[in-house]
């Protein structure tokens, strides 16, 4: 029966058949030791030449590593394992017998690995961090379904910035000038006005020159918008969808942060709740008795997001930032004009960044003042602005960065790890 090496504590002393890939194979002219993957899993098989026949023996010796392989044998117990089992190899069966792999056992630098991304995922590192992505991506979809979000996917081709940066991909759209969505906030605006509240989860871009550890020209984000939600239901919205999360991943994939070497006890805390909630001039002031030279009115950098986050043993949300600082949608505090009903939420441990919310502005005459104080085509935002005029409600959301969310969840030192393929300012393949 063909089982998969995640399921093979339950066939001990049951003949079994792997389908998979030889990840290594030590020979000592009696005995072979074949380390065998087969995307689940790995499992060490063990071969005794008086106990096979000359053909499958030779099977053995022909083998290389990533060679394709059908491997049958019987499953046995073996506290030594990693996994608790090793299967004892009665048949090997070659598909493939792989050429020699270019990625060895030696050190090798970031663009070696990068030009062969598309083995280098096959690694257990690489390997384990793609499942923690597998386990964010479907945590954040229960999550939203289970607050009664509807998953309504924005366009990828729009026909202006969202935010009024130049930041855009452009793209020839038949007989006119499109862009690379750089967010999904504008539709999803309209899609909860119809649907109470809904969410969209897909790639966006920025075209922005940045080497940063943090950006990537393509990364993936899901955004969430509702009706008749404020800035504080907003920030209550975050917490619970991070913890979440973090809880997750926590009960599905503690094999994989041991193998990733991470602590455990972030996630754990994380998971709690109860994040930090301060405002932008706390904040200020916190970096500039560390040591920052920041000025309020100034954005922050990556580094004052990384001094930041130091200071509290779990994510901080920083609210309430200057109205000069963030896009023009965003509603003014009644109670101080100049600052926005706006928060970020700060990963802990120097990460950054990972979320953006704020509330929106509802009422059609601010909104136009705002797109015409930010210089942006106003009969561009025609269609926007009609969701003002009709039926308009207070209403609030947000996007979180997956790739920066698996980082920090991974604790990994650059997103370029988060994602299959990733696009980099200097890098279109593979």
């Amino acid at each position: 029966m063909v089982t998969a090496i995640s399921e093979i504590s339950a066939k001990e002393s049951q003949k079994v058949e792997i389908r998979g890939w030889c990840h290594n194979l030590r020979s000592s002219g009696r005995i072979a030791f074949l380390q065998l993957r087969d995307g689940t899993g790995r499992i060490q098989g063990v071969a005794v030449r008086d106990q096979l026949g000359d053909e499958a023996w030779e099977s053995i010796q022909r083998l290389t590593i990533e060679s394709s392989v059908v491997v049958r044998g019987t499953v046995r117990s073996d506290e030594r394992a990693p996994s608790g089992f090793e299967l004892s190899v009665e048949e090997v069966e070659p598909v493939q017998i792989a050429q020699e792999y270019p990625i060895g056992k030696k050190d090798h630098g970031p663009d070696f690995l990068l030009n062969y991304r598309h083995l280098w995922i096959r690694s257990e590192r690489q390997s384990s961090i793609l499942r923690v992505r597998d386990t964010i991506e479907f945590a954040m979809r229960d999550f939203m379904r289970r607050e009664g979000f509807v998953l309504a996917d924005s366009p990828i081709f729009t026909p202006s910035a969202c935010e009024g940066t130049t930041d855009l991909f452009e793209v020839k759209y038949f007989d006119d000038q499109a862009y690379l969505s750089q967010s999904g906030q504008l539709y999803q605006e309209a899609t909860s006005a119809a649907l109470g509240k809904t969410y969209c989860f897909g790639p966006t871009f920025r075209s922005e020159k940045s080497k940063t550890r943090r950006h990537l020209t393509e990364f993936w984000m899901l955004e969430a918008e509702a009706s008749f939600m404020d800035w504080r239901g907003n920030m209550d919205l975050q917490e619970r969808l991070v913890s979440f999360v973090a809880g997750r991943v926590l009960e599905e994939r503690n094999r994989e942060l041991k193998e990733l070497g991470r602590s455990v006890e972030t996630l754990e805390r994380t998971a709690e709740g109860s994040f930090p909630r301060i405002d932008y001039d706390e904040a200020i002031s916190r970096l500039q008795k560390a040591g920052s030279d920041i000025k309020s009115g100034d954005d922050f950098g990556g580094d004052d997001e990384t001094t930041l986050t130091r200071e509290f043993d779990r994510p901080v949300f920083v609210r309430h930032y200057p109205s000069s600082i963030k896009a023009f949608y965003m509603e003014p505090d009644p109670e101080r004009p100049d600052r926005t009903l706006c928060d970020d939420l700060l990963a802990s441990e120097g990460y950054g960044e990972i979320i953006g919310g704020s509330q929106r502005i509802h009422d059609l005459s601010l909104l136009e003042r705002r797109i015409v104080e930010h210089d942006l085509p106003i009969e561009t935002f025609g269609w926007y602005m009609d969701l003002r005029r009709y039926g308009s409600v207070p209403h609030s959301g947000f996007g979180i960065g997956l790739e920066r969310t698996v980082a920090w969840l991974c604790g990994l030192e650059h997103v370029r790890e988060t994602v299959p393929f990733p696009r980099l300012l200097n890098r279109l393949q593979p």
